[in-house]
């Protein structure tokens, strides 16, 4: 009896012991970026191509610019942008450069908690020191909104926040951005929007039961997104067999309009309208330079 009661206790106290362990497990690095002074103009042009304005303005409830809200369901629940002004309190007008870097970049809150990776912080790891002062330097200009950040709506255990740990410890590649050699500086461009700031493969690429991307698979479409939807492949082949080139790429991220006089809809719409529609002509060419001439 003696040892059937220790072990009980063993079975009781030992997963316990783990998620203590596991809760407190600090993550990320602290960066520096206080000697960098962003500029205002750059980072709004990189909030746009990374999609802060869609995924953080309720467009549809009528909400203002960067307050959040915006709801993304998925199998593992729904999960609520969160308010991105500069309110102190409701928003993240109290924090400071290296917070705001740490959290982008890293995926991992001024309190050191993880964010949930429906925030692409994985693709945004391709983001330099002078992209994310731009981008601080853009926020600090944003109207401060008192509407406070809606709790995420998750099931257990997608809800135990300490899980990610161990998420990021399987799938989280923390890599700077390396421009492919032999390469026109176009083409680098390209690269470089599409694998980072734009998070192309975020929709564009199907993922496992644990919402991981599957590497092999990237670009090559997902049957099911967050709304429902699908996402067609955009790797070069299936771009160049459906009648895709430069030219109509290029238009189609400003326009939306397909080679077959078609529209984008859904998701794609949006990314469309909130984001690519404002890139400059030459980035836009650089995107369908890239994926036009991407190895498979």
């Amino acid at each position: 009896m003696k040892k059937l009661g220790l072990l009980v206790i063993a079975a009781l106290v030992l997963p316990g012991a783990a998620f203590t362990t596991l809760d407190h497990w600090p993550i990320g690095q602290e960066p520096d970026l206080d000697m960098v002074k962003g500029v205002p103009e750059r980072g709004a042009y990189l909030a746009r191509m990374s999609g802060c304005i869609a995924c953080h303005t309720n467009f549809k409830g009528g909400g203002k610019p960067l307050a959040g809200g915006v709801a993304l369901k998925t199998d593992f629940g729904t999960f609520y942008s969160p308010n991105l002004t500069t309110h102190k309190i409701e928003g993240i007008g109290d924090w400071t450069v290296n917070d705001f870097a740490k959290a982008v970049r890293q995926g991992v809150s001024p309190e050191g908690r993880p964010y949930y990776p429906a925030f692409p912080y994985p693709f945004y790891t391709k983001m330099s020191d002078q992209d994310i002062a731009d981008l601080w330097a853009a926020f600090q200009t944003v109207p401060a909104v008192v509407d406070a950040s809606k709790s995420q709506d998750l099931g257990f255990p997608f809800n135990v926040r300490a899980l990610l740990k161990l998420w990021r410890m399987l799938f989280f590649d923390q890599a700077s951005f390396e421009p492919k050699e032999g390469k026109s500086e176009m083409w680098q461009r390209g690269q470089y929007i599409v694998e980072g700031p734009a998070h192309c493969a975020a929709c564009h690429t199907p993922r496992n039961l644990l919402g991981a991307r599957q590497a092999e698979l990237e670009l090559h479409g997902a049957d099911k997104l967050p709304d429902g939807g699908k996402s067609p492949s955009i790797t070069a082949s299936a771009l160049k067999k459906r009648g895709w080139d430069k030219d109509s790429l290029s238009y189609a991220l400003q326009s939306g309009l397909t080679p077959q006089g078609d529209v984008f809809g859904g998701s794609m719409g949006e990314v469309v309208r909130d984001g690519t529609a404002f890139l400059s002509q030459q980035d836009r060419e650089a995107i369908a330079i890239y994926l036009l001439d991407l190895d498979e």
